[in-house]
């Protein structure tokens, strides 16, 4: 046998667990609705796995690791930021899905993908963007932008779908970015906790006691109910839900974390500067845009996208460089 029908065997295998193992609720690689660029397919990989390994290679996923989570520019080394936010993204998503018998993979591509249209700063220079840009910025619109214009990886349907609802008030067409969306919102909530009781902002007994008694008092309790929950519910439903109880206690755990960290308090103290960083390098490439001809080259749209695109992919430290660079004088060098 040569190696080209050896790699056919692997692949044919995995199209064939897919379609004896997993649910008939599922989706299936073999019926996906394919990309928008037709491509031959890989001798290898399923059409997911292919997607997931774009996502993984692409230059967005590796400029996660310098964007804020919510703590901005912190000290310690334990912080989340936004690809490790990802990857925990991924971790609870995958269980879920290989406890369901849902397609694991795509599971996977569109927890990779979800977030790479965030800007620096987290939430903070998403809202700056969002009042200069006609139209306004939303991140999981900017995803898209990501994989399907400005890297152009070209991905399935499925997996577009998926990232562009994780998030707002439309649900992705398949269960598998379902459970990206309702597990997006179990580890933020989670690790947002946990980080913000390592820079002293709340105790583990400050969280609401109902909370805690229906949910857990640790990280992992808290997971483990959630996950448990989401499990038992969706199990051969075709929508992803949890128990009114739990869904109920985790938003208002959420609506606890806005009031006591996510608005108004010492995790926040730096956001003025950084809604000024922004604003300012928007500012000064739209003034100088004409004379900015890597800018510009290849691209046909307004300007205010196209430095909009531009800013929204800058880690937290590019942005601080550019205005360094921008904005405050340079020491004389005699």
């Amino acid at each position: 046998m040569s190696i080209s029908d050896s790699f056919i065997d692997i692949k044919l295998q995995q199209l064939e667990f897919e379609e004896t193992y997993l649910s008939p609720l599922a989706a299936k690689s073999a019926s996906s609705q394919g990309r928008s660029k037709e491509e031959d397919p890989c001798a290898l990989r399923t059409e997911f796995q292919r997607d997931r390994d774009r996502i993984l290679h692409s230059k967005a996923f590796r400029r996660l690791k310098h964007k804020t989570q919510v703590f901005i520019s912190p000290q310690g080394d334990h912080y989340r930021t936004r690809i490790t936010h990802t990857l925990e993204v991924s971790q609870i998503a995958r269980t879920v899905a290989k406890a369901l018998k849902l397609n694991e993979d795509l599971t996977e591509a569109i927890s990779l993908g979800h977030d790479l249209g965030h800007t620096p700063f987290g939430h903070t220079g998403e809202e700056v963007l969002d009042s200069l840009l006609d139209g306004g910025f939303r991140h999981n619109e900017q995803s898209i932008r990501v994989v399907s214009i400005i890297e152009d990886l070209n991905l399935t349907a499925e997996t577009l779908d998926g990232i562009l609802n994780h998030t707002g008030h439309s649900d992705p067409v398949s269960l598998e970015g379902q459970i990206v969306k309702i597990t997006d919102r179990i580890a933020y909530l989670n690790h947002d906790i946990d980080d913000s009781i390592r820079a002293g902002i709340i105790g583990p007994k400050d969280l609401p006691k109902n909370c805690v008694q229906i949910l857990g008092n640790s990280t992992n309790e808290r997971i483990t109910t959630l996950v448990k929950d989401l499990i038992v519910n969706s199990k051969n439903k075709n929508k992803i839900t949890m128990s009114d109880e739990c869904f109920q206690t985790m938003d208002e755990l959420r609506n606890w974390m806005f009031a006591n960290v996510y608005i108004d308090s010492p995790a926040k103290k730096e956001e003025h500067k950084a809604r000024k960083i922004v604003t300012e390098l928007y500012n000064h490439y739209i003034e100088n845009f004409d004379n900015i001809e890597w800018m510009i080259k290849g691209r046909s749209e307004p300007a205010s996208r196209i430095v909009a695109d531009y800013i929204a992919g800058m880690t937290d430290r590019f942005a601080i460089q550019q205005y360094m660079e921008k904005f405050v004088p340079s020491s004389w060098q005699l």
